[in-house]
């Protein structure tokens, strides 16, 4: 308007304003008036063209010559005035008096971010039903069109309000009369996790594993668990209003979270530890160096740590209180996370509300009552009895009143027990129990005491042994040291003995010798004795005697001998040995003798008579 009003100020300004020119200027009257028509072409051409940037959509409000929204339509498609349906796309644009009909506003892309989704809520459109929270999801086929043609959503059944599709990661030229647009995070669940979904809307889905039409029935589904417990909760199909039967795996998603409530729940292993809240009380033993045992008491308190689920548990055996520390492992199985989100909310709620209550009362009737331990089978003389196919022992199960030192002895039947009663305790509320375990329990040092004492005595009466033992090799060991070290001395002494009896020995094998070798003697004596006569035996015994103590003298003293012959000559004259018939038998050997004793022996001999 205001564009029309300028073009005609224009032509009146350039008319009027030439005729109020003096006649001095009549020359620039032409100038005036063309002045005047310029501008008001100018100004006429602007009112019928618009260029829309790239990155722009060209939104146009019909002011003149349409009529008006009827029936509380915000949007009009069908020349009405007032916001329009269709919008300008980029480049340039020429209608006669554009800008004087519309009001034409360039507005920028909505642009959604990576890992975003955009949550719209439409202007204008059919109401809600009265079952409706949100609109029912569009069809992919025309999911793009339903959202970038605002003309197409309203004459297809599109619905006013928050929507349940929602726009994807990108650039989207929308009429943002008809949309209202934020940007919200993606939903991302995590390894290790599912993603049960609460519902509320019913519509079609289309999200990963779970992908279905909108559905007809939407009864509930009724899960009761396994153990047979009287937990029972309703969950309902894909698509329906409230809590799923079936869970989103992990994985990222562009869900609605205004439409669909996402609740991670975690499907790993959980270890729930019961511990600490209690004093922990010890008598501590020590032996003295004269082996007399004292003891000493001491107690410290031992505090529940953060990460424990709970306390530890006071179970009463044989009238003990007995504080027994407890791990517990858990899952929740995937088919099993909606029951336990629509049952109790979530694992926290599961371990504080349902199992911690019965694990600690099932752990105290366990520990408190009887125990099924196995006994080897043996026959009526002792004897042990095997099985007859596998030839292992054999053991009988024997149930008895649990005593205080089967915390420790026992503890694997226990802990059997424990969790075959605990399971389905868990399966009532959807989690499964993998494994119970006990942790040490805090007996009272008063009934550890005696065997501690007992076991004490032992180890000393055997250390007593051991150490007597030592002692005896340690004296061997000194022994054979000392016998080491003398080694010499007694091989000396070994040599000097064998020596001895080696000398004893041939002095007796010299007696025997000469026992012998007179015997010989006398007995060729008395032989010669009978064959010379006794006379001439005697003689010639007496020449040996005397030959034999002279060669001995000789032998012992050879110098004598020596001088002996060198000076014979001197005190022996020349001897003459005459050999013949009448020559006695001694004169023979006579004159050899003094021929060794160095004489001149002059030996003749007799002629031989024929």
């Amino acid at each position: 308007m205001f564009l029309i009003l300028l073009v005609i100020a224009s032509v009146i300004g350039g008319i009027v304003g030439a005729q109020f020119l003096p006649k001095s200027l009549n020359w620039l009257r032409p100038y005036v008036r063309g002045s005047g028509f310029a501008l008001a072409l100018v100004c006429a051409f602007s009112t019928s063209f618009v260029y829309v940037g790239q990155d722009e959509a060209g939104h146009r409000h019909k002011i003149y010559f349409g009529q008006s929204l009827k029936d509380g339509k915000i949007i009009a498609y069908s020349g009405e005035n007032g916001p329009q349906a269709d919008i300008l796309s980029p480049g340039f644009y020429f209608e006669t008096l554009l800008n004087v009909i519309y009001d034409v506003k360039k507005e920028k892309v909505v642009t959604v971010p990576e890992n975003h989704y955009g949550y719209v809520v439409a202007r204008d459109g059919i109401p809600l039903r009265s079952d409706q929270t949100y609109a029912d999801a569009f069809d992919p086929n025309d999911a793009a069109k339903m959202m970038n043609d605002a003309q197409y959503f309203l004459t297809h059944g599109g619905q006013k309000g928050p929507q349940t599709s929602v726009l994807t990661p990108g650039t989207h030229r929308l009429n943002k009369f008809l949309w209202d647009v934020v940007s919200k995070p993606a939903t991302a669940i995590p390894t290790g996790f599912v993603g049960v979904i609460k519902s509320n809307v019913h519509s079609r889905v289309d999200f990963g594993n779970l992908k279905t039409d909108k559905p007809e029935d939407c009864t509930p589904t009724h899960k009761q668990t396994i153990g047979g417990g009287e937990l029972e909760v309703p969950l309902v199909p894909v698509g329906c209003i409230g809590v799923w039967d079936k869970a989103l795996n992990p994985g990222n998603y562009y869900i609605n979270r205004e439409a669909y409530d996402v609740i991670p729940v975690d499907t790993r292993v959980q270890t729930w530890e019961y511990k600490g809240g209690y004093t922990k009380r010890s008598i501590d033993l020590s032996v003295s160096q004269k082996g007399e045992i004292t003891q000493t008491e001491k107690s410290i308190e031992v505090s529940e740590p953060d990460y424990a689920a709970d306390r530890a548990i006071l179970v009463k055996v044989e009238g003990w209180d007995v504080p027994q520390e407890l791990r517990v492992l858990v899952q929740v199985t995937p088919s099993y996370a909606p029951f336990v989100v629509a049952s109790v909310g979530g694992l926290q709620e599961v371990e504080d509300r349902i199992l911690t209550p019965a694990i600690r009362s099932i752990v105290r009737n366990v520990a408190g009552e009887t125990i099924n331990i196995k006994v080897p089978v043996s026959d009526a003389d002792g004897n042990v009895v095997l099985d007859e196919k596998t030839g292992q022992q054999k053991f009988s199960i024997k149930n008895r009143t649990t005593r205080v030192l089967d915390l420790i002895e026992n503890r694997s039947a226990l802990e059997d027990e424990v969790e075959k009663m605990i399971r389905p305790e868990g399966l009532k509320a959807g989690v499964e129990i993998k494994e119970v375990r006990f942790g040490d329990p805090v007996i009272p040092p008063e009934l550890l005491v005696a065997r501690q004492r007992e076991q004490l005595a032992q180890q000393l009466k055997k250390a007593y042994f051991e150490e007597q033992i030592a002692q005896t090799e340690r004296t061997k060991t000194e022994q054979a040291k000392a016998t080491a070290d003398q080694q010499g001395r007694l091989v000396e002494a070994e040599i000097d003995l064998r020596r001895s009896e080696q000398s004893a020995q041939a002095r007796k094998n010299e007696g025997l010798g000469e026992r012998d070798k007179l015997n010989l003697i006398a007995e060729g004596q008395k032989t010669q004795a009978e064959v010379l006569g006794a006379d001439k035996v005697l003689e010639l015994r007496k020449f040996e005697l005397v030959t034999g103590q002279l060669f001995a003298f000789l032998d012992k003293h050879p110098e004598v001998l020596t001088e002996g012959i060198k000076n014979a000559h001197k005190f022996v004259s020349e001897t003459s040995i005459s050999l013949g018939q009448d020559s006695s038998g001694l004169s023979g050997p006579a004159a050899i003798l003094g021929q060794l004793l160095g004489g001149n022996i002059k030996s003749s001999s007799a002629p031989k008579k024929e």
